[in-house]
């Protein structure tokens, strides 16, 4: 088999590691990919970005599956021109991705089927926004409408930083045509989790839980970023909190989907808060997330292929998804000045073969792989416990290096 994966990311490297452990698999083009999947005996990385080119490179190259990696082609409707020309493709059509692509359809979506979600008001004005914000009771969290690259969500201690926030977003345009609009809801305290999940038009299948750290800053502080590092499973997200997740969100989140007409074959990204309400649900994402697939994709047992030709046949169940019962811990490495201004073009050292280092901004130049990107790469710890799994991704931590590098000290650290 011949597949094509999009996107150039850590998620898409650790796609095409786990896509290549199949016998069928003979070549994975990554579109673009990275330096670390030039490298892939299996890869090859090809420098197309348009959807009609992709479309075109996969009818002349024999392509049996495709992977959308990233959020902007599934909003742009690649899979809608990947199935109008009768090429298999994993992932949804672009009315269902804008479960992802408009956080204000998404939360009507949430509202209409009773999933459980922060109260919230939309404005499609600074103004009217700023206006409700004066009546308003801090803390709140201002949500750039459209796709921001992770770093749309604003949380807002008081008045004045949600002020800052709306003119930041609708009138300074710092997340560009995504901050046309906004949602301002109130903050949930709580602890995050984010549990992936693929559905295949009838039913869902979740994965192992995760724990994302987002914030640039060590005890969550600082600027939101596309994520610092994840752990697996959530030490949160006991059998309770995943049996009110199944009843509350998932099976809802299922209904309002066959409803609506909105059925595909592809991901589903629950992220979601718990708190001593219960479990909200903050967000859809429909692909994989990043760096949760880095920290998710080791602890699977199961062969990803299969998985996910049998859910574009419609018929994946609970059982076809085997895991190891071991802990992740997934640091990630980032250019020093990220999520702001940032240097690259650095040498990156100290990376061996036995260690699971899944690489997202850097390229290969000369043989070499020098720094690209704000988040670098994510070094992955395995064992049997969560606390050795974060001994072991650290001791990688200190081995790998470059100038300016950064990176967070607790990740894995439970309260």
């Amino acid at each position: 088999m011949n597949l094509l994966i999009t996107g150039g990311g850590g998620r898409e490297h650790a796609l095409a590691l786990k896509l290549a452990e199949n016998q069928r698999v003979n070549k994975i083009y990554c579109a673009p990919g990275n330096g670390a999947t030039a490298l892939l005996d299996k890869c090859e990385n090809i420098n197309i970005f348009k959807p009609d080119e992709l479309v075109e490179f996969a009818a002349s190259n024999k392509i049996e599956l495709t992977i959308p990696g990233s959020e902007d082609l599934l909003v742009e409707g690649i899979v809608d021109l990947f199935k109008s020309k009768n090429i298999p493709v994993f992932g949804p059509h672009q009315s269902a991705a804008m479960l992802e692509g408009s956080k204000i359809f998404a939360k009507g979506f949430m509202e209409r089927f009773g999933i459980k979600t922060a109260e919230y008001e939309t404005f499609y004005s600074a103004a009217d926004a700023l206006m409700y914000l004066k009546t308003s009771t801090a803390p709140l969290v201002v949500k750039a409408d459209g796709l921001a690259a992770g770093k749309g969500v604003i949380i807002c201690q008081t008045i004045d930083e949600a002020e800052k926030a709306v003119r930041e977003i609708m009138i300074d345009n710092c997340f560009g045509k995504a901050g046309g609009s906004v949602v301002i809801e109130e903050f949930l305290e709580g602890y995050e989790a984010s549990i992936l999940s693929i559905f295949d038009g009838n039913s869902i299948t979740p994965f192992i839980s995760a724990k994302d750290h987002k914030k640039i800053g060590e005890g969550e502080r600082g600027l939101n970023t596309g994520g610092m590092g994840v752990i697996a499973p959530n030490p949160y997200v006991s059998d309770a909190v995943f049996e009110d997740f199944r009843n509350n969100i998932l099976n809802p989140t299922l209904r309002g989907l066959k409803e609506e007409n909105l059925e595909f074959s592809g991901i589903i990204f629950f992220g979601l808060m718990i708190t001593e309400k219960g479990i909200y649900l903050l967000e859809y994402n429909l692909r994989m997330g990043d760096p949760e697939t880095q920290a998710v994709l080791p602890l699977l047992e199961s062969d990803l292929l299969v998985i996910f030709e049998k859910a574009n046949r419609g018929n994946l169940s609970e059982k076809d998804l085997q895991w190891s019962g071991n802990c992740s811990c997934a640091v990630v490495q980032s250019s020093g000045g990220y999520p702001l201004a940032y240097d690259k073009g650095h040498e990156i050292n100290g990376i061996e073969d036995d260690q699971i280092v899944y690489i997202s901004g850097a390229q290969l130049s000369e043989g070499k792989l020098i720094t690209s990107g704000g988040r670098v790469l994510t070094a992955v710890g395995v064992a049997s416990s969560a606390e050795q799994a974060r001994i072991n991704a650290y001791k990688m931590m200190k081995k790998i290096s470059f100038k300016d590098q950064y990176y967070r000290n607790d990740i894995g650290i439970i309260d």
